[in-house]
């Protein structure tokens, strides 16, 4: 088909240039040519854009080959590796592949028990499968246990979301509040609380996902 499209303008435009080789064109020479250079254009944006998504699609396949590469050369050694279930937790959940993460992440908590950073991940993995009480219950956990100031705010941010996911503004104004206090450099948390008393449409709620993956 497209090589039927350019026969077809190569065609039209070698008789433009036959007919009319010094330039000046009829006005319906001039209509001619201009749909010449729309379609050409038209070309040229699609090209341009289907190249752009083809580039982003070979980034992440080579990037989930590479993820899955050093996992599993990680855990071939030893399956029950904590850490290596967790980093490999933690490239799925950057490449936004939140089923494959939680899998991984799931194996890291039973694992470490003690590791708040797989609770975490894990929780917010949680968060972007729509599975809020288990995000709940892991980040109550984390925000009880730790002492780290981002990781509380980021926990309490978290449990802030849920309760605005669940339309229980005032309890979810209470989490972002405290999250501000635990970490004031974390600004998720006070965007959250503006957003929620604003009371206005649909709510614009961040995670906390850019600042946990810099962890």
């Amino acid at each position: 088909m497209i090589t039927h499209l350019f026969a077809t303008m190569h065609e039209k435009l070698d008789d433009l240039m036959k007919r009319c080789p010094e330039g000046i064109l009829s006005e319906e020479d001039e209509a001619q040519l201009g749909t010449l250079i729309a379609l050409s254009d038209q070309v040229m944006d699609h090209w341009v854009h289907f190249e752009e998504k083809l580039s982003l699609y070979r980034q992440r396949a080579e990037a989930t080959e590479v993820v899955e590469a050093a996992a599993d050369d990680g855990l071939e050694e030893d399956s029950g590796d904590g850490p290596g279930w967790l980093s490999r937790g933690q490239g799925y959940f950057k490449l936004l592949m939140f089923q494959q993460a939680a899998d991984a992440l799931e194996r890291a908590v039973d694992t470490m028990p003690e590791c708040n950073l797989s609770r975490m991940f894990l929780g917010m993995t949680y968060m972007h499968l729509q599975q809020w009480l288990d995000a709940q219950r892991l980040f109550q956990m984390v925000s009880a246990l730790t002492d780290h100031p981002k990781w509380k705010a980021l926990s309490l941010n978290a449990l802030g979301c849920i309760q605005a996911v669940r339309m229980n503004l005032d309890e979810a104004e209470a989490y972002f509040t405290r999250a501000c206090e635990a970490d004031p450099t974390f600004t998720d948390p006070l965007n959250n609380l503006n957003s929620c008393r604003k009371r206005a449409g649909q709510l614009s709620l961040y995670f906390g996902s850019a600042e946990l993956s810099c962890l």
